[in-house]
């Protein structure tokens, strides 16, 4: 995805080439501080190193990887800010002493954004505005009774932090399973003595714990049948499921989990209860033990000595060393989680559910967009042999890719002179966890700029481009998802996502195994199939093209009418308005170079044509565009998953307005999602508007990637750009 601009400013300003600032040039925004990286000082010539210990204040940032001489001054906390350890301790213990019950588990403790009209009143008067309350949402669970709750904590009153709602949620509601959700559905299949007895007699697996891998999943609900499950047959209390697919160590060091356990698949699956802490059933078992794969496919370094046909040792043919150098610094900077670069200023903002969220994104001190994030994802599986029908996971939603986010590292995850920053999330206790460098930001060189050459004498100007990078990356239990915004000198948002990991393979069904052929997926190795399957996205945007009132149109590029094309060789832009709710459901055409504009309609223009300022997003913006959902209408995913049966949607903004498949998706429908939000048919033009883009891969596994870590895919993105 791509947003781009239409002349915030003239357009050779866009290509100007201005001085990069070094992070030791006083914050002009911050009375004068300045801060320098540890990696950086030790690299410093003896000269620059005196002159960094002369600058007066030098402050750490947010990260424990960077250099302080001096206590980091007193940063007045934003409304936008994480919620601190101190706030989640008070947040848990106020709810604990409101319910008063031993039982209950945290499924997450969050900030409660501000209204978006107090932001913006905030932002617009924040020498006089007292600064707005501070307040946690909190979702609970029950397990002895199946019930789940959302909370509002006020955290800023003088009594310390006070309940100031409470609200059960319908029965069967069921919210995101969190890791110790994951752990928590791994030890009940391991410890259920069905399935200790089935994998003993069926595969001669007599230690589950080493030698059983369980990877919880959601249990999405395909047919009837799969319903049945939600609730209990006699006390009608709802089971919160998890279906487990199972995988055998077989080489290394079973305590360090060393074995690629995804070459091994187990044909059952056990469904678990998290709530009764049981296994309700165990699929598959009908069908007579087919041996499982035991071929050596390892990516680990101590186990390629073990690999049955692949690699045994690592490549000699290495790189030569490349390193990234900035010796003045990065031309960044940061001011607790305000970031300014090259015209740019945005707030950095993390939660447990969507992870990365970019706040304020201003250009020359213009309004672009008022919020961006990844809000949900759809992963359906294209295998109808049972139990895979019910094989389709929301990973935002179910998961969250902020509790799924990596710690990232410098060299590999992260190259070049990186600021990281922290959060601090909740466990099922209501304690903080910190996790370290969840967001890395960094520069990039990114090829020329602009160029000309004036061929009648040869002069010729050019200049580099450098892109400003803010990414994270969530391990989702076999999949790695790598997110990339990228900042451009010349305003152009993109937005990328790589998709690495491993395949989430299995056993042939009875059917196809007659035949060794997979129906569904490719085999990727001995006896291990993967199925084909979809990954679909959808980022929310809250623009504010140089203002908060906008009109979205469709421009396709297409040929003239024989009337006024006589020569036959006339083609232009056709511009349509999307006025309504039910006529901005739109699918991206690339035979008419479709893209969709966002305009600024408070009257404020480009001064050179005259035009209302926009920007523009441009899907698929790297690789090759694919379709929308492939799941047929009527089945469970397309309902639930709405959201990826088109490529764009425009609502009106509403905060309460937040993830296109619900609030609730694990054994959810949907409900609550964007179909009802657009069925009062709203009006969207010269409104405050939010667009819903969906974009996605469609993964046919190849062999050659077999069932070790994979390259990246090809890359998804789209680009947002000033027209």
């Amino acid at each position: 995805m791509m947003l781009v601009r239409n002349a915030i400013v003239p357009k050779r300003t866009a290509f100007a080439s201005s001085r990069l600032r070094s992070v030791l040039t006083p914050m002009s925004r911050t009375d004068s501080f300045a801060t320098v990286q540890q990696h950086s000082f030790h690299h410093s010539s003896p000269r620059e190193q005196s002159l960094l210990r002369k600058v007066a204040h030098i402050t750490a940032f947010r990260s424990g990887s960077f250099f302080s001489t001096m206590p980091a001054p007193t940063i007045k906390c934003h409304p936008l800010d994480p919620l601190t350890a101190s706030e989640i301790k008070s947040t848990a213990s106020a709810v604990k002493k409101t319910l008063d019950d031993d039982n209950i588990r945290f499924v997450a403790i969050s900030l409660k954004e501000p209204r978006k009209v107090d932001l913006i009143a905030h932002d617009n008067n924040q020498s006089t505005n007292e600064p707005l309350e501070r307040r946690a949402e909190v979702i609970v669970l029950n397990p002895s009774t199946g019930i789940a709750s959302e909370l509002t904590v006020c955290l800023n009153n003088e009594a310390g932090a006070v309940v100031e709602s409470h609200t059960e949620l319908r029965s069967g509601v069921q919210p995101m399973l969190t890791p110790d959700d994951c752990d928590l559905a791994e030890a009940i299949a391991k410890a259920s003595p069905e399935v200790q007895v089935a994998v003993r007699e069926r595969y001669g697996i007599t230690d589950v714990e080493t030698q059983l891998v369980c990877d919880p999943w959601s249990v999405h609900l395909a047919s009837p049948e799969d319903e049945l499950l939600t609730f209990h047959p006699t006390t009608s209390k709802p089971q919160r499921l998890v279906q487990t697919f199972l995988y055998q160590r077989i080489q290394g060091s079973f305590e360090d989990k060393e074995d690629n356990h995804y070459a091994h698949p187990i044909d059952i699956t056990p469904v678990v209860d998290l709530n009764s802490q049981t296994c309700l059933r165990i699929d598959g078992m009908d069908r007579p033990p087919p041996k499982i794969p035991t071929a050596s496919v390892n990516y680990h370094r101590n186990l390629l000595h073990t690999n049955s046909y692949l690699e045994t040792v690592w490549r000699t043919d290495t790189l030569r060393k490349l390193d990234v150098v900035q010796p003045d610094g990065p031309s960044f900077e940061v001011t607790g989680n305000e970031v300014e670069w090259q015209g740019w200023t945005f707030r950095v903002g993390f939660n447990y559910r969507e992870g990365l969220v970019l706040h304020n994104l201003k250009y020359r001190n213009r309004k672009v967009v008022h919020r961006a994030s990844l809000v949900e994802m759809a992963v359906p599986y294209g295998d109808p042999h049972p139990p895979f029908q019910r094989k389709c996971a929301f990973d935002v939603g179910d998961y969250g890719l902020g509790y799924c986010a990596n710690s990232l590292e410098l060299g590999c995850d992260c190259l070049g002179h990186i600021y990281y920053f922290d959060t601090t999330l909740s466990n099922a206790a209501g304690e903080p966890v910190e996790k370290k460098k969840v967001v890395c930001m960094h520069e990039e060189d990114a090829g020329i700029l602009w160029k000309h050459v004036e061929y009648r004498n040869g002069h010729s100007e050019s200049r580099r481009a450098r892109e400003l990078i803010i990414s994270s990356i969530a391990t989702v239990v076999n999949y790695e998802y790598l997110f990339y915004w990228r900042l451009k000198q010349d305003g152009t948002i993109d937005f990328e996502i790589k998709l690495s990991g491993e395949l989430s393979t299995n056993l042939l069904s009875a059917e196809e195994e007659k035949t060794g052929k997979s129906t569904y997926g490719t085999i990727v190795a001995p006896g291990v199939n993967a199925q084909i399957h979809q990954h679909m996205f959808c980022a929310r945007l809250d623009m504010a093209v140089d203002g908060d009132i906008n009109t979205v149109s469709e421009v396709d590029v297409v040929a003239s009418g024989s009337h006024n094309n006589p020569y036959g060789n006339a083609f232009g832009p056709v511009e349509t308005t999307l006025t309504t709710e039910s006529g901005a459901s739109r699918t991206y055409d690339a035979t008419k170079a479709r893209s969709w504009k966002i305009s600024n309609a408070e009257g404020k223009t480009n001064p050179v044509n005259d035009k209302a300022v926009a920007y523009k997003l441009i899907p698929f913006s790297r690789g090759g565009s694919h379709p929308t959902l492939l799941t047929s209408p009527e089945s469970a995913v397309s309902k639930k998953g709405a959201f990826a049966n088109y490529h764009l949607f425009v609502t009106p903004h509403s905060d309460t307005e937040r993830f296109p498949a619900g609030e609730y998706t694990p054994q959810g429908n949907g409900s609550n999602g964007l179909p009802d939000w657009m069925a009062a048919n709203r009006s969207i033009e010269s409104k405050d508007v939010v667009l819903w883009h969906s974009f996605g891969v469609t993964h046919m596994p190849r062999v050659e990637v077999r069932i070790r870590i994979r390259p990246c895919l090809t890359s998804l993105s789209f680009l947002v750009y000033i027209l």
